[in-house]
């Protein structure tokens, strides 16, 4: 059962559910996928993911649910928090390939930079993402993100190196391209 911690117009994220763990095992082996994530190289059992769903319950990740068919799309989280300079790091994944490009990711990443910032009383959040990543970088512009530099020939992927995209995010950054999430 998915329960709705923050919702959107298109979706809500849901605390972590432990069931969910062979979908996302299924997932985290699909290449397609995993291609624009740091596991491409593992190989995740339905096993080791319940014991990673388990960890991750307990910090500030999120399913990502369909609003509209109570369908597991993904997952987002803000980890390595650090509550006295007030900063974390962002992370967003589909799994569900029927959902992207449809706008579901940016949703997502406003209901939790918004939770974020007026919840969690979080000033800047990082992330992280690839040169290639051209979808990724573009909705995280799109919300307000801005780029603070990269980290050159910081991945090889395919037999070819690739720049680590950093961005960060302070709420000035995101209410500005975001005025509906202000109040």
């Amino acid at each position: 059962m998915y329960i709705k911690k923050m919702q959107g117009v298109k979706c809500y994220l849901s605390p972590i559910v432990l069931e969910d763990a062979e979908q996302y095992a299924i997932w985290l082996n699909d290449l397609q996928i995993t291609d624009f994530l740091q596991t491409a190289s593992s190989v995740i059992s339905v096993e080791s993911e319940r014991e990673i769903l388990k960890k991750l319950a307990q910090e500030h990740t999120y399913g990502i649910i369909d609003l509209q068919t109570n369908r597991l799309i993904g997952n987002i989280g803000i980890f390595n928090i650090n509550h006295l300079h007030r900063t974390a790091e962002g992370g967003i994944f589909f799994g569900n390939k029927d959902y992207w490009n449809k706008g579901y990711g940016g949703e997502a990443l406003a209901l939790l930079l918004d939770y974020s910032f007026k919840k969690l009383n979080l000033h800047t959040i990082l992330l992280r993402t690839y040169s290639y990543n051209r979808r990724a970088v573009a909705c995280y512009e799109k919300i307000g993100f801005k780029k603070i530099g990269e980290i050159r020939d910081g991945l090889i992927r395919n037999m070819e190196y690739h720049n680590i995209i950093l961005m960060d995010i302070l709420p000035a950054d995101f209410y500005e391209k975001n005025p509906q999430y202000k109040n």
